[in-house]
């Protein structure tokens, strides 16, 4: 009796380390696309868009589900809300398949969505952000016991432009443009920016968009020197929401804090710098768009050049009297 009983309790844990270690053993590896939609939509009309979801780890339920995002900081990262907002309406034109509606997906598997978008009429002009997410569920393996399996979410963001002329908002202003140096003094009421010759000069620019709409800028930032250096380094387009703020990249694109501990940077110069430099920022935002400017300068000075020239005929100096004195002697 006793021994059969403890042959049933070994069953039941090796049954159930057999379906813990499966847990810990899955791997989930979904992808998602197209990764971003970038639409234009008239009041009254609608779109849809076909999206590929492929599974390339073990067999997954998932879920579906649209929601609203809204950015997050200054550098392109947004902040998910917990359900849609807004006046687009979104469904699945799928023969078996509905929005927030569980379906298993194999190994190897993918599944196309369509997506359909929809605007009532007389939806006022503006922007409107959301993400299209995948998300793994769990579900239950022996009764009364609940898989704790890896979970996973994929998402798409959806960023739609409603205008009803087709004409957008395109506010944009230059907030920051500066060089970011830990040396400066300050002259008349003037900050001067200073770095040493063989210094990487890191380069920060911020655009703010106070239109109802997203913008994309576009131009560049140019380098011109005391003694006839210049380059001209491009601006990455990036998406700026609207009533938002965005740091701009230029190419080479800035390895952020480049190992400098400084925050993330737009660009990075690398050179001998010596005497004044001018940095001037063209941008523009397509066709018949404003374009904004700014401007900034800083100084390069050999400091670390010139310690060393000191240091060496310092120490030759020394060597020649030692020498001298000991030729005397």
């Amino acid at each position: 009796m006793k021994k059969s009983t403890l042959i049933a309790i070994l069953t039941i844990v090796i049954a159930l380390f057999g379906v813990v270690k499966g847990v810990l053993a899955q791997q989930v590896s979904l992808s998602i696309s197209p990764p971003i939609i970038d639409a234009v939509m008239k009041p009254g009309k609608s779109i849809m868009v076909a999206y590929n979801i492929k599974n390339s780890g073990d067999p997954v339920i998932v879920n579906t589900r649209v929601v609203s995002f809204e950015p997050r900081d200054n550098f392109g990262n947004v902040r998910l809300k917990d359900k849609a907002i807004g006046p687009v309406r979104f469904s699945l034109d799928n023969a078996h398949l509905e929005l927030e509606e569980p379906f298993f997906l194999d190994t190897g598997a993918t599944q196309q969505l369509l997506l359909r978008m929809r605007l009532p009429e007389n939806v006022p002009n503006a922007d409107h952000y959301y993400s299209l997410l995948v998300q793994t569920t769990s579900p239950t393996t022996v009764e009364g016991v609940a898989s704790s399996r890896a979970r996973a979410t994929i998402g798409s963001n959806i960023l739609i432009t409603v205008t009803d002329s087709g004409v957008i908002d395109i506010k944009p202003r230059v907030t920051i443009f500066e060089t970011l140096s830990k040396f400066k003094i300050t002259l008349f009421g003037k900050s001067i920016k200073i770095f040493d010759s063989l210094d990487k000069v890191p380069v920060v620019l911020y655009i703010e968009n106070n239109g109802s709409n997203k913008i994309v800028p576009g131009g560049k930032i140019s380098l011109h020197g005391a003694f006839g250096q210049s380059a001209d380094y491009e601006i990455l387009p990036k998406n700026i929401l609207s009533n938002s703020q965005r740091l701009i990249e230029a190419t080479p694109s800035a390895d952020l804090a480049n190992g400098l501990s400084l925050p993330p940077t737009s660009l990075t110069l690398k050179g001998l710098f010596i005497g004044k430099y001018n940095l001037s920022a063209n941008i523009n935002f397509g066709e018949n768009s404003p374009t904004v400017f700014g401007s900034t300068i800083f100084f390069g000075f050999p400091f670390k050049i010139l310690g060393g020239v000191i240091f060496i005929i310092a120490v030759t100096v020394f060597l020649t009297k030692r020498f001298s004195k000991d030729d005397e002697d």
